[in-house]
C-alpha cells in the first residue's frame, strides 16, 4: 500500500475516533492451532456465539484468509472494569464503532476491508448461537482469537502492551484487526 493511501486511511481512522493503532503487515499476524484449542477448552462463548468457534473457519482457512491481505491495522483498546462481565457493554459499543470504521474504509474503495472485532460480537443481548440463525449476519464479526490469531504474540511483535491479567482490577489490553486490501 502506498504512503498516500496509508495517510488517507489514517485520517479516516483518526476521524472515526480511534487514536491508538498501528499498521501491521499481515505476515506478522501469528495464527496458531493452540488459540483454537483455548477457545474450545476455556471460553464460555465456544459453541454459543454465532461468530465464535466452531462457527468460524478452520485454522488453515484462517491462515489463508489473513494471507490474502497486504495490509492491516491493529487497534488497541485499554480498559479497566470493576467486574469481568462489565466489559460486555463496553465491547458492544466499541465493536459498533469498529463496524462503522470498516464501512468507511470499504466506502473509500477498499472493497476487501474486513474487521476482526475487539471481542466476541455481543451486538445482540442474546446470541442465536449459530451463523444460520444470526439476527445480524451482516454486522457479526469474529474476534482475532476466533480466527486463531495469537493476539499476545502479534501485539508484542508490534511493540504493543499485553500481559496475562492476574486480577480482574488490572487494565485489559484488547485488540481488533482491520484487514485492508
Amino acid at each position: 500500500m502506498k504512503k498516500a493511501e496509508r495517510r488517507e486511511l489514517g485520517l479516516i481512522i483518526e476521524t472515526m475516533g480511534f487514536g491508538d493503532w498501528v499498521w501491521i503487515d499481515p505476515k506478522d499476524i501469528v495464527v496458531a492451532q493452540w488459540v483454537r484449542l483455548k477457545c474450545a477448552f476455556g471460553c464460555a462463548e465456544y459453541g454459543r456465539n454465532a461468530s465464535c468457534p466452531p462457527n468460524t473457519p478452520s485454522v488453515k482457512e484462517c491462515r489463508d484468509f489473513i494471507g490474502g491481505y497486504s495490509s492491516a491495522v491493529m487497534l488497541h483498546f485499554p480498559k479497566t472494569v470493576a467486574r469481568p462481565e462489565d466489559r460486555h457493554v463496553w465491547s458492544r459499543e466499541v465493536n459498533s464503532r469498529l463496524l462503522a470504521l470498516e464501512r468507511e474504509v470499504f466506502l473509500a474503495g477498499y472493497y476487501k476491508a474486513f474487521l476482526l472485532a475487539m471481542d466476541s460480537s455481543g451486538l445482540c443481548s442474546e446470541c442465536a448461537g449459530e451463523r444460520s440463525k444470526c439476527k445480524l449476519p451482516r454486522a457479526s464479526r469474529p474476534s482475532p482469537e476466533a480466527m486463531a490469531v495469537d493476539v499476545f504474540a502479534t501485539a508484542r511483535a508490534c511493540g504493543l502492551p499485553i500481559e496475562v491479567l492476574r486480577d480482574p482490577s488490572q487494565e485489559m489490553n484488547r485488540y481488533a484487526l482491520l484487514m485492508i486490501e
